[in-house]
């Protein structure tokens, strides 16, 4: 049986449309190769010059641009601090917070006409998720101490459940599983999702005037998709670092 390749539709964009044009040259390959990275740098830029712009005068009475920034850090400060508490949510919110706006900034760029959202490739997500997933297993190490993280990974047990090595034994095998898996579902949830957005509007797009209607239609579900996902992913990211911090009675333990 003769196979057959299937090839998606996808939309053009700056980098692909360079690239096609040198596609034997130096340029071309160097283009092809580093095409998400590309992306993923021009975000960098934009919300490196967006934060200059939001920070650069304070005001009392702020401006649009800074009441906005105000209660976009607002809105994540209540999300972290929720569920860290406020001791340890203050100290994580700069990274989560940063996860938060570079993942939602790549996750729209792609709906701009020949943009991409960097998301859409599993290396980038991937590497965010190995981000998250080290810093966890840091934190953990540091607030817990080793034998204490080992102690965490086993389920805490004490009394009876001590001194019987199968329970605990399979906490601990089932745990550490649970976390070297964490990266790989939070990676390809993202770019699963932002994948298939871009590959469904690449689609109705290629209906033409007949497709306009799906197309619109879909492009405002995209725009929320792009949001939650944003939301989703370093909600996660929150969970994990509450599952190994000390709450001291903050926030909300997560079990």
């Amino acid at each position: 049986m003769a196979e057959t390749n299937v090839v998606l539709p996808e939309f053009p964009n700056v980098v692909s449309l360079i690239e096609k044009n040198y596609h034997e040259t130096l340029l071309g390959g160097f283009l092809r190769a580093w095409e998400n990275i590309i992306f993923s740098l021009i975000i960098v830029a934009i919300v490196s010059l967006v934060a200059y712009w939001a920070s650069r005068k304070k005001a009392l009475i702020p401006g649009r641009l800074q009441n906005a920034a105000e209660m976009l850090v607002e809105g994540l400060d209540n999300l972290v601090c929720g569920i860290l508490g406020e001791k340890h949510g203050k100290k994580y919110l700069p990274f989560i917070g940063t996860l938060f706006i570079y993942i939602l900034f790549m996750n729209l760029f792609g709906l701009i006409p020949f943009m991409k959202s960097a998301t859409a490739s599993w290396s980038t997500t991937a590497g965010l998720s190995v981000c998250v997933f080290l810093y966890v297993n840091y934190t953990a190490v540091k607030e817990l101490g080793f034998l204490g993280y080992l102690d965490h990974l086993a389920g805490k047990p004490r009394g009876v459940m001590a001194f019987t090595a199968v329970l605990p034994l399979m906490m601990f095998i089932l745990h550490t599983f649970s976390e070297l898996v964490r990266p790989i579902t939070l990676s390809l949830r993202l770019r699963s999702n932002v994948w298939g957005d871009d590959i469904l509007l690449a689609l109705f797009a290629g209906f033409g005037l007949k497709g306009f209607p799906l197309l619109f239609f879909n492009t405002f579900l995209a725009l929320l998709s792009s949001i939650v996902q944003a939301v989703v992913f370093c909600l996660l990211s929150t969970i994990y670092f509450a599952l190994v911090l000390n709450q001291d009675g903050e926030g909300v333990t997560v079990h």
